[in-house]
């Protein structure tokens, strides 16, 4: 009986709460600190062979690599968390993200080793992807699996938090950064923030290992109904319900991905402005993500998860072009507020309760494989292209109308995925 006491404990709330929001914030983190990396240092350090234009989109195509393995590291991870639990994947998963983002902060340049500088980036960017495409899911099943039904969208949006603070503190971090001057930056100063993850991957470890198993995978294993291959089965007999899925992510994604990553670019680039404007409107936009994301996750226990999405995919239609003009009013403040209002709504109302949404969509002995499927394949058809997408569009038409208009078809998409997708706030997980 000794033996089986630990498998019979109960995780609190506030510790799977804690335990998982420890490893989305490393999951932000690591990807924010990339993604400026990618547009302010990259470009100089690793491709410097290129005109700054094509370095810049070489660099963020660096950056869309990870989510291309985002989706090998859901059907990995999905497949040992239906099979053998949340709990264990997660300590894998976030070991293998500070691994990556660790090296990357010790690389060599192009300038000390050639060629070799980019391949290593690519391949430890690769690395990154595939610990973060199965991170996501269990930090979400740890939760939704632990606390009451009729508050689920609420639990589950209290993961989502790892994504402002994971951008507060990268932001931050690289804001300190960039005070140096400009010759010790690029010497040592950008690699601070890819070193300081292992702080917070340490901290994430030692608390996961000291979780139990969620209660409703337990009954899964007790009832002897394990799949043998969950993600298999996602793709062949629930075709559907995956599709939803990978539409309901696509359009948040992609509008914070052009309103965060892309903007660094242009705002800094095209229009000329210092990178204070743009890394003060988004420490700004996730400062207030802290708030909108949990309110817009307790607002879809009350109302409902299709009312969020309709609402996000309609600001996001409404906002694509009045973005770009508050953009071009070279106003340090309209671009604060615009970054603020464009993450809070075209993405933080879906962002919201999606972790819940998605999860609830598959049954228990699937739900690891699909969730993190559907959002790992929508986040790099969407989040890992937009970037590189809107430049080659800017470049392409010499203007932001293209990207607009690119926004508002990915939003209809998105729109379309919601009205198809069943209601499951306040009922029963399966």
């Amino acid at each position: 009986m000794t033996e089986k006491t630990p498998q019979k404990r109960i995780n609190t709330p506030r510790q799977v709460l804690f335990a998982s929001m420890v490893g989305t914030t490393v999951e932000f983190f690591d990807f924010y600190i990339y993604a400026t990396a990618a547009v302010l240092v990259f470009p100089r350090l690793f491709f410097p062979a290129s005109d700054p234009a094509s370095a810049t989109l070489a660099s963020l195509a660096t950056f869309g690599i990870a989510f291309l393995a985002r989706p090998i590291g859901s059907a990995l991870f999905g497949h040992f968390g239906d099979r053998i639990g949340r709990k264990a994947m997660l300590s894998v998963t976030i070991l293998i993200m500070g691994f990556g983002t660790f090296l990357i902060g010790c690389l060599p340049t192009y300038g000390q080793i050639g060629f070799a500088a980019p391949l290593l980036l690519v391949a430890l960017r690769i690395l990154q992807g595939i610990g973060i495409g199965g991170e996501w899911g269990g930090a979400v099943l740890m939760v939704i699996e632990s606390v009451p039904d009729e508050r689920r969208g609420y639990y589950g949006s209290l993961v989502q938090l790892g994504y402002p603070l994971g951008v507060i503190l990268s932001t931050g971090v690289f804001a300190l950064s960039t005070r140096l001057p400009e010759a010790e930056f690029l010497t040592w100063g950008w690699r601070v923030p890819f070193l300081l993850s292992a702080i917070l991957v340490g901290i994430g470890l030692f608390i996961r290992l000291r979780l139990a198993e969620t209660p409703v995978f337990r009954q899964v294993q007790e009832g002897h109904e394990i799949a043998k291959t969950p993600a298999w089965d996602i793709l062949t007999k629930h075709t559907r319900t995956f599709l939803v899925a990978v539409g309901l992510k696509v359009s948040e994604i992609a509008f914070v991905s052009v309103a965060t990553i892309f903007s660094i670019s242009y705002v800094t680039g095209q229009l000329a402005m210092p990178r204070s404007a743009v890394l003060n409107g988004l420490l700004l936009a996730s400062v207030l993500e802290l708030f909108t994301i949990p309110a817009f996750g307790w607002l879809s226990d009350i109302y409902g998860r299709k009312p969020m999405f309709i609402a996000g995919c309609l600001f996001s239609v409404l906002f694509a072009f009045p973005m770009f003009w508050l953009f071009q009013t070279r106003s340090p403040l309209a671009i604060a507020i615009t970054l603020a209002a464009a993450v809070s709504f075209g993405q933080g109302i879906m962002f919201g309760p999606e972790a819940t949404w998605v999860a609830e969509l598959f049954d228990a002995r699937l739900r690891y494989s699909g969730a993190s499927l559907g959002f790992q394949i929508g986040a790099a058809l969407s989040g890992g292209l937009t970037p590189i997408i809107a430049s080659a569009l800017l470049l392409w038409t010499g203007a932001t109308w293209s990207i607009s208009l690119y926004l508002i078809v990915i939003a209809l998409a998105t729109l379309a995925a919601t009205l198809s997708a069943p209601e499951t706030a306040r009922q029963p997980l399966a």
